[in-house]
């Protein structure tokens, strides 16, 4: 009996022998299994350590950053004196360290004069740059806004306000990606000595001048103390421009005009009366004022306009023939042209006759006291000033665009658009120029103005667009007033 017993137990907790030929028993669903389980157990351990070891790091964290606010008088002033040593200057003092242990450890003679002649010259250049700086510094430019090519200058003038005698010192002033350096001499407390330099205004573009910065150290550059004394100016480059005639397109005076701030004679807006001059049209004198007041009145009335102009350039230099995406230029080329003599936008230069193209359009009709829109990259101004829409075409940065996007935008920014003028190259294709003017009502004039340097410039009409092409941007007044201007 107790055989048996032995028996079923064995046959119950042992596995079963596979028969000679049998195929073996699948165990991958246990192994995995166990895997399974393993990786479980592991994720709980990380999530449970995270578990703990959070609120400690937030804590140590908290902790040390109320540390650092508290002692923040004490390491502060330290972290701006370390911040005067130039790399050069750790190098020495590292050297100096280095030296000084190997020759002391290792009674090396020569090595500790190596080390006390660096540590004494950090010193030294350290003592150099102690001392107070009590300077005023003037930093102007003049004019601010220049056109493509004219002369910016600008001046620096320091004085001395400290009771001593100041020794020379470096000033640094940015001019856009450079920097003016000038070397002030002694100068006695009161006087003032005065630098002129010239600004760059080859390209279009935002020139950042200054802040000016007085540079104490040392000869050899071990230590480079450094103070801030002005603020930033910008100087606006703009585009070159043309004179235009007045487009007159758009222009309406009826019931549903704006009225303006300009006084008129004629027109349907009443404003006041005033006293008659030789010359009024006398269908305007108002007789029954006129009575009572005992001398002639006549009424003046304000003009109402209702006239907008939309222009929309396009930045991408890709489709525009100066681009080498589509034009079968090769990478040396455009390197070629890159480094060429002051021409660091070869392959932008079509990209500029266009936003040229776009602000002489725009001041015009500003001109012509119309209201105007104009988009150009990320730069949108609406009902402005000629000054205002010049300051943003010098912004502008060329990079590909999504025209559909942009004229969408012109259209919430413009919804009563008169005219639109789309400027672009001769690579955009013709559908995207349909499906972006057609983002304006029907009753809107649709111009694009195409700018392509080997083409003649010439006029043609289709798909409900007029069509200029002009190769050089003093093609622009003969273009606008045979095509457009009415």
């Amino acid at each position: 009996m107790a055989e048996q017993v032995k028996e079923r137990d064995a046959s119950q907790g042992a596995p079963a022998k596979a028969a000679p030929g049998a195929p073996a028993p699948a165990g991958g669903s246990a192994g995995a299994s166990g895997r399974g389980a393993a990786r479980s157990a592991r994720g709980s351990t990380s999530r449970g350590i995270r578990h703990v070891t959070q609120p400690i790091t937030q804590t140590i964290g908290h902790a040390t950053g109320r540390v650092a606010q508290r002692t923040e008088g004490v390491w502060r002033p330290v972290a701006g004196v370390l911040h005067w040593v130039s790399p050069l200057g750790w190098t020495i003092l590292a050297l100096g360290l280095v030296t000084w242990f190997v020759g002391a450890r290792w009674g090396w003679t020569e090595l500790l004069m190596v080390a006390a002649a660096a540590l004494v010259l950090f010193l030294v250049c350290f003592v150099l740059a102690l001392g107070r700086t009590k300077v005023r510094v003037v930093a102007e430019v003049d004019p601010r806004r220049v056109v493509v090519g004219e002369p910016a200058t600008g001046r620096i003038v320091v004085t001395n306000e400290a009771r001593a005698p100041m020794l020379p010192i470096l000033v640094e002033l940015p001019v856009g990606l450079s920097a003016a350096r000038f070397v002030l001499p002694a100068l006695t407390p009161g006087h003032a000595h005065e630098e002129l330099f010239v600004v760059p205004t080859s390209r279009r573009g935002v020139i950042q001048v200054g802040p000016a910065t007085t540079v104490q150290g040392d000869p050899l550059g071990l230590m480079r103390r450094t103070l801030t004394w002005t603020e930033r100016t910008e100087l606006f480059v703009h585009p070159r421009t043309v004179a235009l005639e007045s487009l007159g397109a758009g222009l309406l005076r009826d019931l549903e005009g704006s009225t303006t701030e300009d006084v008129s004679m004629s027109d349907l807006a009443f404003h006041a009366l005033r006293e008659y001059q030789p010359g009024d049209d006398r269908r305007y004198i108002h007789w029954r004022s006129s009575a009572k007041a005992g001398r002639l009145l006549v009424r003046q009335f304000l003009d109402t306009r209702r006239s907008h102009v939309t222009v929309v350039v396009d930045p991408d230099p890709e489709q525009y023939r100066s681009g080498h995406g589509r034009t079968g230029r090769t990478e040396r080329d455009v390197e070629r042209d890159v480094m060429a003599a002051n021409a660091p936008t070869a392959i932008q230069a079509d990209v500029e006759t266009a936003i040229s193209v776009g602000a002489s359009i725009m001041v015009r009709v500003m001109l012509d006291e119309q209201d105007c829109t104009m988009v150009c990259g990320e730069q949108k101004v609406s009902r402005s000033v000629p000054q205002v829409g010049l300051d943003a075409m010098a912004r502008v940065e060329p990079g590909p665009i999504d025209l559909f996007s942009v004229s969408l935008d012109a259209t919430d920014l413009a919804p009563d658009t008169s005219t639109v003028f789309i400027v672009t190259g001769p690579h955009r294709p013709f559908i995207e120029l349909q499906r972006a003017a057609g983002q304006f009502p029907p009753e809107v004039t649709r111009v694009i103005v195409v700018v392509d340097p080997a083409a003649e410039h010439g006029i043609r009409r289709g798909g409900g667009l007029t069509i200029l092409t002009l190769s050089a941007l003093e093609d622009l007044r003969s273009l606008l007033f045979t095509g457009v201007a009415r």
